[in-house]
């Protein structure tokens, strides 16, 4: 594995640690949460034209921390497991061609979350950044129902000998969510996150109206403890 990869990923770790041992006797809880998204990829292709992509399902699951920062304001890390991507359909030469991408972020979406007595329960309405670092994932290529796989490469500069799957590692956007968590701590929310960084590689033949953003919506369900 790439060694950049391994350190994000360990860095996201020591991260979400810190957060737990400096807040550990702040009345911080700790929860769990998994996710069904939507996902596509936006932006504009060589010629300047939008690009024309179909949305893909993709999941996310991991861990989170709520942290008490003003009365019913909390501070929301998560170190989550993210599947991003979409899917190319065309015809090429009287063939029937497809390029399902399935990209997979250790991601850090950090929140700010207000979240008021509703009920029995608790009304939650987030919003922040996310930090995401590729370090695995798949394109599928089709030919006239005949398929063959190939990794994702992971690369700031386009490398003319590789695949073209070739996506930058870092991306980074806006998390928005809003929700509902009961008195037993099981909450169900919806969220949308809209990718803010162009994840194309960079190229010395690109005249830079190339763009790929990362977006996404769909359901999660968690756990507090």
């Amino acid at each position: 594995m790439n060694l950049k990869k391994v350190a994000f990923s360990i860095v996201a770790i020591l991260m979400l640690a810190g957060f737990t041992a400096q807040t550990q006797a702040q009345g911080v809880s700790f929860g769990l949460r998994a996710g069904f998204d939507m996902q596509n990829l936006n932006g504009k292709d060589f010629d300047g034209d939008a690009l024309e992509l179909d949305l893909v399902p993709r999941f996310n699951a991991g861990l989170f921390a709520e942290i008490p920062v003003a009365p019913d304001f909390y501070f929301q890390p998560a170190l989550l497991f993210s599947t991003k991507g979409a899917k190319s359909t065309n015809e090429f030469l009287g063939l029937d061609t497809e390029i399902d991408f399935n990209l997979g972020y250790i991601e850090l979406p950090l929140s700010l979350l207000y979240k008021p007595i509703l009920g029995n329960g608790r009304f939650m309405l987030g919003f922040g950044p996310y930090l995401g670092y590729g370090i695995t994932g798949k394109a599928k290529y089709t030919l006239n129902n005949t398929s063959t796989d190939a990794d994702i490469d992971w690369n700031n500069e386009y490398e003319a000998d590789g695949s073209i799957a070739q996506f930058k590692p870092f991306d980074f956007g806006a998390n928005v969510f809003f929700g509902y968590e009961l008195a037993m701590g099981l909450s169900f929310q919806l969220n949308t996150q809209l990718g803010l960084v162009n994840i194309n590689p960079d190229s010395s033949g690109d005249d830079g109206d190339t763009s790929v953003k990362n977006t996404g919506f769909g359901i999660s369900l968690g756990y507090r403890f």
